[in-house]
């Protein structure tokens, strides 16, 4: 794993995580507790800042960054980041699930207890109302989350994540 100072700012990382070998975590990047950090995923807190929450897990191939002095990326708690999603300059917050190859932009603010679809593309100040699902390119609201879809997809899925980070701890 890649885990390095960039312009002396220092990645922080809470306590319970899983970084996976080949993982980059650089620069101005806080990660709470019970996170993982898959495969292949870059975390690049260079040139602006990255926070992230507890219980977030960002999956393989995943992409996390910032634009300069601009836009930083914050993400919420319970949130989980699908494989090759980039997740862009934005605001997440808490109980969120960013579908596969999905893209979340600039200045965008995905609200509580919202679904991204995979392969959706989230374009620029865009902001996901609450319990909603967005998908499409460029990604527009389909419907609500039901109560079903809060605990069968996207708290199930947080919660699955941290059952196999656990496997991977030595």
């Amino acid at each position: 794993m890649i885990i390095q100072p960039v312009r002396d700012k220092y990645p922080e990382i809470g306590d319970d995580c899983f970084i996976a070998e080949n993982a980059t975590i650089v620069g101005e990047v806080t990660i709470g507790n019970q996170c993982s950090v898959w495969f292949n995923a870059v975390i690049r807190g260079d040139v602006h800042f990255i926070r992230i929450g507890d219980k977030v897990n960002i999956q393989d191939g995943a992409v996390i960054h910032a634009t300069f002095e601009k836009s930083p990326t914050t993400i919420g708690n319970n949130v989980s980041i699908g494989h090759n999603a980039i997740v862009h300059g934005c605001t997440i917050h808490d109980n969120v699930l960013i579908g596969m190859g999905s893209i979340v932009m600039d200045d965008c603010v995905i609200e509580s207890n919202s679904i991204i679809a995979a392969g959706a593309v989230v374009t620029k100040n865009t902001r996901v109302e609450a319990g909603s699902i967005y998908a499409g390119i460029p990604a527009k609201k389909v419907k609500d989350v039901s109560p079903e879809l809060i605990s069968g997809e996207i708290n199930r899925i947080a919660n699955n994540y941290i059952e196999y980070s656990s496997w991977f701890k030595r």
